[in-house]
């Protein structure tokens, strides 16, 4: 007898080795594998815009990557006294122009050279709604908490949707390794405050636009990370407390479907071997300068040295 309907991601041929960079990119999703994947010392950036929700921004997000784009002062707008990128996260903002234009630069510099090492991109939405930035007719990826009556709030067309993830396509194999894949995903975490009708025709949108488009381009791969929130962890124990956004044991059992699907046998090992130390690292005996606890930590280094000669990456640097 069965009692849940499980959900498979597809096993890939192709799988990331130890050699590889992957970057990640857009919500939830894609920033939760990326840490995962840090904390097993793989070679990953995560959102160098900071958490994107919508194709639109993140597409602008992307072209900017590519063409190693540079900040300027009238890019920015003053609020509340800081200085604000409307096509950033709020992590951003600053109350000097100099310090949000030297961080979102270094970030767009440092995004720019890892793409071009990059093998593997995972990307994350969340949302088809965008919102309207009235005083400069610009759509922003993020509001960063202006008075609602600046904006105006729509759903992106079907032909928006479609022509910004052609267009994300497009740059990243333009500017990646040859034969990069790109693994496309849409985020199981229901933006309530849209209203939960509006969140699944927003939810919807995004599915359809993806399944329409990837289909015309090689190495492109559709993630069922939705479907496998909704339906196969249809349970509220794997949620937090605000039953919106995955817990740690739904995060857990996707990444293993994750790994089990697109690692190799060596990154599997590899990462295993690695949260392992990881935790013994994070251990803290009541007597740091005992004999047994400096015994461990050699014993740790040893560990370290034994993984570090597998990746030419450096491991273990925080």
């Amino acid at each position: 007898m069965k009692f849940r309907t499980e959900v498979h991601i597809p096993i890939s041929e192709k799988k990331i080795l130890l050699t590889d960079s992957i970057f990640s990119v857009g919500s939830c999703f894609a920033a939760e594998m990326s840490q995962l994947l840090k904390n097993g010392q793989m070679q990953t950036l995560c959102n160098p815009f900071g958490t994107i929700f919508n194709p639109f921004s993140l597409n602008i997000a992307i072209q900017n990557l590519h063409d190693c784009k540079k900040y300027k002062e009238e890019d920015l707008i003053l609020y509340n006294q800081e200085y604000i990128s409307l096509n950033h996260h709020t992590s951003f903002n600053s109350f000097y122009a100099h310090k949000t234009l030297e961080r979102i630069n270094q970030n767009i510099e440092t995004g720019n050279q890892f793409l071009q090492k990059t093998n593997w991109v995972i990307i994350t939405y969340g949302t088809s709604f965008i919102y309207e930035f009235l005083p400069k007719k610009q759509l922003v990826a993020n509001c960063h908490k202006i008075p609602q009556k600046f904006f105006h709030k729509r759903l992106l067309t079907d032909e928006e949707l479609k022509n910004s993830i052609t267009e994300t396509i497009e740059n990243l194999k333009d500017i990646c390794e040859n034969d990069v894949q790109i693994l496309f995903t849409v985020s199981p975490v229901r933006h309530a405050k849209d209203g939960m009708t509006e969140n699944q025709l927003s939810k919807s949108k995004l599915i359809c636009a993806l399944h329409e488009t990837l289909p015309h381009f090689e190495n492109c791969h559709y993630l069922p990370i939705y479907e496998i929130m909704m339906d196969d962890l249809r349970d509220y124990r794997f949620y937090k407390e605000d039953l919106i956004h995955p817990n740690q044991q739904a995060i857990q059992y996707i990444w293993e479907k994750f790994g089990n699907a697109y690692f190799s046998e060596e990154v599997k090992y590899f990462i295993t071997e690695n949260y392992k130390i990881k935790a013994a690292l994070e251990h803290r005996p009541n007597d740091e300068k005992s004999p047994k606890y400096l015994e461990f930590l050699e014993k740790l280094k040893e560990k370290i040295a034994l993984q570090q000669q597998k990746v030419k990456h450096k491991i273990f640097i925080e």
